[in-house]
């Protein structure tokens, strides 16, 4: 056999054993693509790792929308399939697709209460799952529930729920108006009478200061570049 045809027969060989071990890795690794909204395509990335011994870990990024971190869970396959519930979204968000043969390609759609978008995805590299981090304890007169309004051509109203642990200090937005979707905040920092929240997952920041009776937080949030004044009251139940 000529010089040329070994070669030939090397490359594919090696291409055919890397098609196959992307493949066996079932949909671990980036993933990059769009999906078919009514308006417009979207562009999105998904990263799906495992973590022993959690099992699958997952995250979405949007560009666009400077959103990053949305995580995913659970994460299942049944019957050739593969299952993401994007956590905390409103109308339960999930994500049901198909690997391709050679592992280099996820499909499928994304199913948002009765509305139905298809998607597909490329894969592009190693995973880089957005794991949440735990932000350090804030003081005792941040802790509770919280509730606002904020007005964006329409008024939401928004619920905000800070805790400390042993690991540190957690919190949630939660908007009553989406179907109470709730947005995990990706990291906590107070300084003195000033608090700062990073919503990752809406590409959002909320900045408030603390009044001395501990029973409002004024503030600002920003999002996509623009700015909404928000202030909190502490509920009556803490």
């Amino acid at each position: 056999m000529e010089i040329y045809k070994l070669i030939a027969c090397a490359s594919a060989g090696a291409l055919l054993t890397a098609s196959i071990g992307k493949a066996q890795d079932g949909p671990r690794g980036h993933w990059t693509g769009s999906i078919a909204m009514p308006a417009q395509n979207l562009d999105f990335e998904l990263d799906l790792d495992t973590a022993p011994p959690l099992g699958w870990i997952g995250s979405i990024s949007i560009p666009r929308m400077g959103a990053s971190g949305i995580p995913l869970d659970p994460i299942t396959f049944a019957e050739g399939r593969w299952t993401f519930h994007i956590k905390g979204g409103a109308g339960d968000p999930t994500m049901t697709a198909t690997l391709s043969a050679d592992g280099q390609i996820l499909a499928g759609s994304l199913k948002q209460g009765a509305s139905l978008a298809p998607f597909t995805l490329k894969r592009s590299g190693e995973p880089k799952v957005e794991v949440p981090k735990q932000s350090p304890p804030v003081r005792k007169e941040f802790l509770g529930t919280w509730e606002g309004k904020l007005e964006v051509g329409q008024t939401l109203r928004m619920v905000l729920k800070i805790s400390n642990s042993i690991l540190g200090s957690a919190a949630v937005l939660i908007s009553p108006d989406q179907a109470n979707a709730q947005m995990p905040v990706a990291s906590i920092e107070q300084k003195e009478s000033k608090l700062t929240l990073r919503v990752n997952v809406l590409g959002g920041i909320y900045s408030g200061e603390i009044n001395k009776e501990a029973t409002q937080l004024s503030g600002t949030w920003t999002q996509q570049g623009m700015s909404f004044p928000l202030v909190f009251q502490k509920t009556a139940e803490n």
